[in-house]
Order: C-alpha cells, then structure tokens, then sequence
C-alpha cells in the first residue's frame, strides 16, 4: 500500500495578486465586447492604494480604463470606510501601449509559401499542458477543487453581507489529502486564512470557518475525527490586501490550474486575448484532457503541446495517462489529433474565445467550473474520442 500526502492551495479575489488578475481580464473583457479583434496583452500592479497597468493593446474599442479598473476593485468589494486600497480613491497610472508591429507579423494571419488560405501563427513560443482526472465531479484533483470551494463560499458569505460582517476581501486557503493507492481517502488538514475587521476575536473567526464554510462545502466523508483545522494562524488579519502587500499579474499560476497535481508551461492567463497561446493553448489542453477521461480512456491524463511563434502547428503533442489508460497512450494520442486541431485560430473557433467571458475564468481557478462560457469545460468530443480509438 502507497500513501502521501498532497496540498493545493488558494486566495480569494481580494488577494493582492487576484486584484492584479481580475483588473487586467476586465479591461480584456471590456476590449473585446466592443472589438472581438483585439490584440490584448495587460498587466496590473498594485500596492497601498496605487494601480497601475501596462502592456500593449491594438483596438478599435473605446473604453473609459480608468472607469473599468474601479468598477473591478469595487466588484471585488474594496469599499470598505477603513481601506486604503479602495474603489473610489485609487491613484491609476496608464502604460498601456500598441502591440510591437515585430510581434504582429507572426501573429497575424497570413499566406506561407505553397498555401492557398491565410493562417494565424501562434503568439509566441512555449509550451502548454492540459490535464483532468476523475477526483471529483468537475474532473480536476480533490485538493485543489477543495480549496477552491472554500475560497468561494468565503466570498459568497462576505458579499451576502449578513451571517459575518466582519469579512474582508482578502483571503487564502489550503487543503491536504491523503492518498491510498493513489486514490484520495481523508482530508489531513484545511488551512484559512481571512482578512477581517479590527475587534473580531480570534475564536469567532475559527468557529465560523470551521461550522459555517468547512464542514458545509467540503465532502463529509472526507473529513475525519483528526483532520486539523488551522483558521488564522498567525492571529490578527486586519491589514491586507494591496495595502499589507504588493501584487502583480499572472503571479497565482499554479492556483489559476491545477494546484501542483498536473505540469505547468510557465505563462499566466490573466490579461491576455486568446491569439497568446499561453492562455488559449492552455484552455485547449483542458479540454482534451477532460474529454479523454470523461470517455473513460483513463483515470487521469496530461497532455503537453509546444509552440514557435508565427507558426501555426504545435512543434509536438504529447499524451500521457499514468499507466491508467484503457488502450495505450499512443492510440490516444492518435485520436486527439483526428478529433482536434491545436493551430491557434483553429483553437479560438473551436472554443469560441473571442468573447468578453474572460472575468469569469480569474478567480477560483480557470478549470473545474460548471459554465457554459467557459467552452473548455465541456465533454462534447466524448463520442468521437471513442469512435477514433477503434
């Protein structure tokens, strides 16, 4: 018999970083609804009561920047009397530039040499994974899924504004599950850590994380008699978010996937239209992924594709299923690629990506999320899966 132990982690969407993300996806979303053709790539920093964004932008779109970062920090619920970091004072600073012309010349669709049609290139280099297994309902491992409910239920409770008025926006969690056999038993521990007003004592917070948000979003049978809580560690949490720390764009990678359990390629999401195969490429490897378990062809499966930017085709596809397969990785591998095209414009019409759905994907992560916006997540190429195997 084979036991460990594995964590996964996640924060809030008053966590410095997710400020970060969710001010960069809003002006996506808002560039897009008016100008699906637009070339997006922004980043957000923000720190005390400071924002400032920069990056390269190409639109057509007229939008009010300034309105949209305040309408972000206020949706997430930074309007509190005492916030230094607050919706209505912020001081906004704007680098936002045009796209370099050296980078939309590989980007840009275009006809190579013995080609009759015109064909996007990727967006740059890099590689990408997708990954699902079947843990939970939602396809993607119990830890991460399990912090992230936590995280939810948090906000969900701080904005209904009635069973605990002393929630900040600020906030993180952690859960760690035992493997037996590589199948998730027991919940070890659950880590949470939320910002709350000054005065609130220490025991309240504990029992209302405890009986109000744990034992009512995570699965009973996977709580136990010794299963550790750990609710505000180090004690008092009043200052946060942007005013107790710094954050910055596409700095919660891990959180936004698969929380350690499945590879990462290195490029964050958040800010970035579906030409950068970072976030596209990435959506697309889920949904290869998710499917292929869904078809029941194995337990868990990863794929990894890589890009040369300008170029259309993946350099390399790889499939691998942990010795769970139910036929070999080779069969499937050769399924996937009948069933789906990974060239970067193919993969924006597949799943419809030029769309303002972008502010629904940043918090919580961006797999694992039952919308039917977020094409990523459907299992429609079941049936075709299975019939290409044969």
């Amino acid at each position: 018999m084979s036991t460990y132990i594995f964590s996964s982690e996640s924060v809030g969407e008053g966590h410095p970083d997710k400020v970060a993300d969710t001010i960069s996806d809003a002006i996506l979303d808002a560039l897009l609804a008016q100008d699906p053709k637009s070339r997006v790539a922004c980043e957000t920093f923000v720190k005390s009561n400071i924002v400032v964004v920069g990056g390269e932008i190409t639109t057509k779109a007229k939008v009010n920047y300034e309105q949209i970062i305040r309408d972000a920090v206020r949706g997430i619920g930074y309007t509190n009397s005492d916030d230094i970091f607050h919706a209505d004072t912020l001081f906004i600073n704007n680098y936002l530039t045009g796209q370099s012309p050296d980078i939309a010349q590989g980007v840009d669709a275009k006809k190579a040499k013995g080609k009759k049609t015109a064909e996007q290139g990727a967006g740059d280099q890099g590689i990408m994974f997708g990954y699902a297994c079947n843990e939970t309902t939602e396809l993607m491992p119990a830890p991460v899924m399990y912090a992230h409910r936590l995280g939810r239920e948090l906000t969900r409770i701080r904005k209904a504004g009635k069973l605990a008025k002393w929630l900040r926006p600020d906030a993180k969690s952690q859960v760690s599950v035992e493997y037996v056999d590589g199948k998730p038993t027991r919940i070890v521990n659950v880590v949470i850590s939320t910002q709350h007003a000054a005065g609130v004592e220490h025991a309240v917070i504990e029992k209302f994380c405890i009986e109000q948000v744990i034992k009512k979003v995570l699965p009973k049978n996977m709580l136990t008699k010794d299963t550790e809580y750990l609710i505000n560690p180090t004690g008092n949490f009043v200052i946060g978010g942007p005013q107790g720390d710094s954050g910055l764009t596409g700095r919660k990678i891990i959180v936004d996937t698969y929380g350690g359990m499945g590879r990462h390629g290195g490029g964050a999401f958040s800010g970035k239209d579906p030409s950068k195969v970072d976030r596209s490429a990435a959506y697309m490897g889920r949904w290869v992924a998710k499917n292929i378990v869904a078809a029941g062809l194995a337990e868990k499966c990863e794929i990894q594709f890589a890009y040369a930017i300008g170029h259309p085709l993946p350099v390399s596809v790889h499939v691998d299923t942990f010795g769970t397969g139910t036929v070999s990785d080779d069969k499937i591998l050769a399924a996937v690629l009948k069933v789906f095209s990974f060239k970067p414009a193919d993969i924006v019409k597949q799943l419809n990506l030029l769309r303002p759905i972008y502010g629904k994907s940043t918090n919580y992560g961006h797999f694992g999320k039952d919308d039917a916006d977020l094409t990523w997540e459907r299992t429609d190429k079941v049936a075709a899966l299975k019939k290409a195997i044969k």
